[in-house]
Order: C-alpha cells, then structure tokens, then sequence
C-alpha cells in the first residue's frame, strides 16, 4: 500500500502516524459471513494474502467452514479458520476437518479455541487437548492462534486462564508449533496496554495480534459487546449512548489503537486485529484508508480521523 501522509500534527510523537499505519498493514479481520457468494465481492478490498479469520458459527457444520475458507482462498487471501475443540465429536471428524481444510483450502493456521459450548462433543474439551493431540502438524498446521482476554473472561477465573496459557506454551514448544495470541476485542486502549504489561512481566513472550471492533453502529457495538461478555471498557461505548440518534452513529476503533501504538511499544504487539461488526467491506476499507495514511492525528485529542 502507498504511504500517503495526510496533514500530520507537529505536536504529536514522532513517528506516531507511520506506526498507526504498520499496526493496521500488519493486521488481520474476521468475516463471520453464512453467504458464500458474499466472499466473491471481498477481491480487492485487502492486500491478497491478507490473513482473514473464519469463525465456527453456531450451529453451522465444520463442512460450511472448509467451504468459507476455500472461498476466501479463491478470492486471495489466506483464510484462518477457527478450530473450536469441543464441536469436534471424535478423531475421525477432526482428521477429516483438518483434511479438507488442507487439500480444498490450503490452511497452514488456525486459531484453536475451547468454543461456548459447555459440555465436550467429543474428546478435546480445550484448545490444549487439541494441541496436544498432534493432529494439528500431522495436517501441515504449524502457527496456531490462541485467545487472549485483556478484561479477563466471565466464566474462567484469572489463575485458570494463566495455568491454561502456561500449559499451552509448553505443548506448543514441544510440537515446534507457532503459537500466538489474538486478543478478544475491547474498547480501552489503556485497558490492552496494561494488559500487554502483565503478560510480558509473567515473561509471557508470544507475539500478540490486538483484538478491536471495526467501524460499526453504536447500536452493534454494545450488543456485540455484551454478547461476547466484555467488561468495563464497554462503559467508553455506553456513556455515549444516550439517544436513538446515537445509537446509529458509526465508531470506529481509532482512539483505541492510538493509545495502543503510543503506549505499547516493546509489548510484541504484531499487529492489529479487526472484528468487523460493521460489515467486512466497511472495516476493510478502514484498514485499506489507516494503513495508506490516508488519516489525520487530532490535535489536541487522543484520537485520529480519516481523511479517505
């Protein structure tokens, strides 16, 4: 992408823009679409190559899942499935997952997570179990994705989340699998940043992709936000929320990812990581606008505004 500098503050840091421009060139997004035919239109809206998430939808079978990401890998781009290890029934179903995502997609990354659901289909009740399985390698899969929660999770206490992590390092050093961390959205930069510290003073070192919410209505923020039970950071959405009009109101991720870029350098940050709530085309032209420089640091403010 050509760098294009826009109307630049001489009061920010320097160096501020071009470092907002690496995180988002650096990122990735999630496209939670059911409609394959949708996918078609993504062509051109991201670099080809461009990392795109797949999440498992609820109630969708692990077949949907190998068809989104062979599309996706039809239309450029490197799709990375979500591997939710509870929904897997027995070894067969896994090996045939693993199968197809291979040989029809060309998957070489997944994000491996337990998934919502709250009793085991089969064998693997947590994204370790499946790890320790072998059959990620066995099926060309060497950099595996984890979760990571800068407001904790709701239902796991902080010292089972830590044990779990700890463990995770281990079986991944031991398979020589490339683990990283994609971080659940949240709408504090301060919040991730403080997060980020305690990770690397537990001497936690993986390198981290920032979870945040594309640009979308107020209205879609706080139900996905509630929805996916984020914590405290969803107040800096609802205290703005105070009439209908608001509600449909586009926001984007700006403020947070200033704040992430200024206060988080040496944190292994690797890039950013959209969840596009507003549509995968808005939140991609956003990265496409960001990672230009087609922006413009607001002064004074913590924030920055496009100008594409």
């Amino acid at each position: 992408m050509a760098q294009v500098q826009e109307n630049l503050n001489t009061s920010a840091p320097a160096g501020l823009a071009d470092a907002i421009s690496a995180l988002v060139r650096a990122g990735s997004l999630e496209s939670s679409t059911r409609n394959l035919a949708e996918i078609d239109g993504y062509a051109g809206l991201m670099p080809a190559g461009s990392d795109v998430f797949v999440p498992w939808l609820p109630a969708a079978p692990y077949h949907h899942l190998v068809a989104v990401a062979r599309h996706l890998r039809r239309a450029g781009f490197n799709p990375v499935p979500h591997v939710s290890a509870r929904r897997l029934p027995d070894a067969a179903a896994a090996r045939d997952f693993f199968g197809r995502l291979r040989d029809e997609a060309g998957v070489e990354r997944v994000l491996a997570i337990a998934g919502d659901s709250q009793a085991a289909a089969g064998p693997y009740d947590s994204s370790l179990a499946l790890i320790e399985t072998g059959l990620l390698q066995e099926y060309g899969i060497r950099s595996v994705g984890i979760a990571g929660y800068p407001e904790g999770h709701r239902k796991i206490p902080e010292a089972v989340l830590h044990a779990a992590l700890d463990g995770k390092i281990s079986a991944a050093q031991r398979a020589g699998i490339d683990l990283f961390m994609v971080s659940q959205f949240c709408f504090d930069g301060d919040v991730i940043v403080d997060w980020l510290r305690r990770l690397r003073a537990r001497g936690i070192s993986i390198p981290v992709r920032v979870g945040v919410a594309g640009p979308a209505t107020i209205r879609a923020l706080l139900s996905y936000g509630m929805r996916c039970g984020i914590g405290n950071s969803l107040r800096a959405v609802g205290t703005q929320a105070i009439s209908l009009t608001r509600l449909v109101v586009q926001q984007g991720p700006e403020k947070v990812v200033r704040r992430v870029v200024l206060d988080g350098k040496g944190l292994g940050i690797a890039g950013l990581h959209c969840f596009a709530f507003g549509g995968f085309a808005q939140t991609a032209r956003w990265m496409e606008n960001v990672a230009s420089g087609r922006f413009r640091l607001d002064e004074p403010g913590e924030s920055f505004s496009l100008t594409g």
